[in-house]
């Protein structure tokens, strides 16, 4: 009899992987959310990146509805999705970047020049297109983290009131607007 369960052992562990294997084929690895959604933005205080005096907060923010894109000049799909989010920001839609600095470790003493990243910065924006209001720079990664960013191009659509509504993984084209932003957004902001 004990062998009988000791056979069953294996086969139990087989199907298991099975049904697991089974969810991951129909998961769409794009939908990664924040465990965040519904919930106000988290609590931070970060300079902007053009100008370390001025200090962004999440209550700073409140009072409009805005998008929150993570991004980075490191990163091709962000640099790609520029020229969309600026037609977004022309047609008035509020966009603030998370500028996420991917070189920047403090863990391992690195030396780092903002006046060079500043620099780049505003290269890259003359050159792709500028949507952003301004950009909040998070070098220790704290809202990054918070917000369970993964990557970059991450975008957050926030309410007037800090609420995060909608959470997107890749970058923001017309398509990915249309069908999963802009019912929401005209919603908002009617």
């Amino acid at each position: 009899m004990n062998r009988k369960l000791l056979g069953l052992v294996p086969f139990l562990i087989f199907i298991f992987l099975c049904v697991f294997l089974y969810q991951g084929l129909f998961g769409n690895p794009r939908e990664l959310q924040t465990g965040r959604l519904g919930q106000t933005m988290p609590e931070f205080a970060l300079p902007d990146l053009m100008d370390s005096n001025k200090v962004w907060t999440a209550d700073s923010l409140k009072g409009e509805v805005y998008l929150m894109n993570v991004w980075g000049t490191w990163c091709p799909t962000c640099i790609a999705e520029l020229g969309y989010l600026t037609e977004l920001r022309e047609r008035g839609v509020r966009i603030i970047g998370l500028y996420y600095e991917q070189a920047y470790d403090p863990d391992f003493g690195d030396q780092f020049d903002i006046n060079a990243l500043r620099a780049d910065v505003t290269s890259m924006l003359s050159r792709a297109g500028d949507p952003y209001q301004f950009n909040i720079l998070d070098l220790e990664r704290s809202l990054a983290l918070d917000l369970g960013v993964s990557g970059a191009p991450e975008t957050f659509l926030v309410d007037k009131n800090g609420k995060i509504l909608l959470h997107h993984t890749g970058d923001i084209n017309e398509r990915v607007w249309r069908s999963k932003f802009a019912p929401i957004y005209q919603e908002l902001t009617q």
